[in-house]
């Protein structure tokens, strides 16, 4: 636990480049066109970069207070664009999109999503941030 302590912030700042290089490898060099739930989720994940990357390499662990609310609002639109692909009553209340994807596109089909991938990098930044928010 003292390992995840330590380097939590610096972990939590991997995980945020990892999850940004996805999301810009997916949409540039695959061409998968972002929908609008997708975009949201870039905002409060990208910014994380820079803030985490600072913050690592400055070791002030204050940031955790202003970082957290980032990934837990991202994490609440990946839960709910998961819902519109998954789970067919919300997609139905969602009307069509008027200009490119549709929200409830799956572009890997099963079960792991694009939206559940960002799900997970946001859990795994919010754990890390939790326990890495003071030093030993």
């Amino acid at each position: 636990m003292s390992f995840f302590r330590r380097y939590g912030l610096y972990m939590a700042w991997i995980v945020a480049l990892v999850a940004t290089a996805g999301s810009l490898y997916m949409s540039e060099i695959l061409l998968w066109e972002p929908c609008k739930l997708c975009w949201l989720q870039r905002i409060f994940m990208y910014p994380l970069v820079l803030l985490l990357g600072i913050a690592a390499y400055r070791n002030d662990h204050s940031i955790v207070v202003y970082a957290l609310p980032f990934p837990i609002i991202g994490g609440g639109i990946s839960i709910y664009h998961y819902l519109l692909q998954k789970v067919e009553s919300f997609a139905l209340k969602m009307g069509p999109c008027k200009v490119g994807v549709p929200c409830n596109f799956d572009y890997l089909e099963g079960w792991l999503t694009i939206p559940m991938l960002a799900l997970i990098a946001f859990i795994l930044i919010i754990l890390l941030l939790v326990v890495g928010r003071k030093p030993e």
